[in-house]
C-alpha cells in the first residue's frame, strides 16, 4: 500500500482543469489494482491522464489506515494524440482501451467530477442511477455542478454519472444547495 504522499496526482500534468489536454480522450480499463501504477508510468513519459481519486479510511486492529482509492475501480481517463495512445499500451498495464465516441458528452461529465475532486468534498462510489431528478448546485464550492439527487441513508447526495463507463460517485449536498433542472419541452 502507497503512503498518502506517494500516490499519484489526480491530473497530470498539473493544470488548472483537463479541459487544457489536446487530443483524443480514451478510457483505459486497467489490469487488476494498476490505476496507480498506469498514472505512474504515464508521469514518467509527460502523457496527459485523469485518475480521481477519494481517501479510504479503515480502522485495524486499533490503528487507522487512510488509503487513496481510484474513484472508478479500474479506470483511467487519457488523453492525447495516436502516438500517445501507443505508449499507453506499450506499458502492459492496460486490459482494454475503450474508445470514445462522444468526446464533448465524456468530458462534460469528467470536467464535473475534476470540480468535487478539487473542490475537496468527499466522494464514495455509487451505484449507477438510470432515472431520478437532476438538479445544479446553486452555492457553494459545487456552484453549477449537475447531477442527479438521491436520499441515501437519510442524506441527500448528489450523483456525477459517467455514461460510458456506467459507474458514478456522488457527494452529499444540502438540500438548499441545488435546484431541479426543467427538461427541455414542458
Amino acid at each position: 500500500m502507497l503512503r498518502l504522499n506517494e500516490n499519484p496526482p489526480v491530473v497530470w500534468p498539473q493544470v488548472e482543469s483537463i479541459r487544457e489536454f489536446e487530443g483524443q480522450w480514451w478510457v483505459a480499463h486497467t489490469k487488476s489494482r494498476n490505476e496507480k501504477a498506469l498514472a505512474h508510468d504515464l508521469m514518467a513519459k509527460n502523457l496527459n491522464y485523469f485518475l480521481p481519486l477519494t481517501l479510504k479510511v479503515s480502522r485495524r486492529s486499533h490503528r487507522t489506515l487512510k488509503s487513496m482509492l481510484p474513484l472508478f475501480t479500474g479506470y483511467l481517463f487519457f488523453c492525447g494524440p495516436e502516438n500517445d495512445r501507443v505508449e499507453l499500451l506499450k506499458t502492459n498495464r492496460v486490459a482494454n482501451l475503450l474508445e470514445v465516441t462522444d468526446q464533448e458528452s465524456l468530458l462534460k461529465e469528467l470536467l464535473r467530477i475534476e470540480q468535487a475532486v478539487r473542490a475537496g468534498v468527499p466522494m464514495t462510489p455509487h451505484k449507477y442511477i438510470a432515472t431520478g431528478q437532476l438538479c445544479r448546485v446553486i452555492a457553494g464550492p459545487l456552484l453549477g455542478v449537475e447531477g442527479i439527487v438521491v436520499d441515501h441513508k437519510g442524506a441527500m447526495r448528489l450523483v456525477l454519472q459517467v455514461d460510458m463507463l456506467g459507474q458514478a460517485a456522488s457527494v452529499e449536498i444540502d438540500v438548499d444547495m441545488i435546484e431541479p433542472i426543467e427538461a427541455s419541452g414542458k
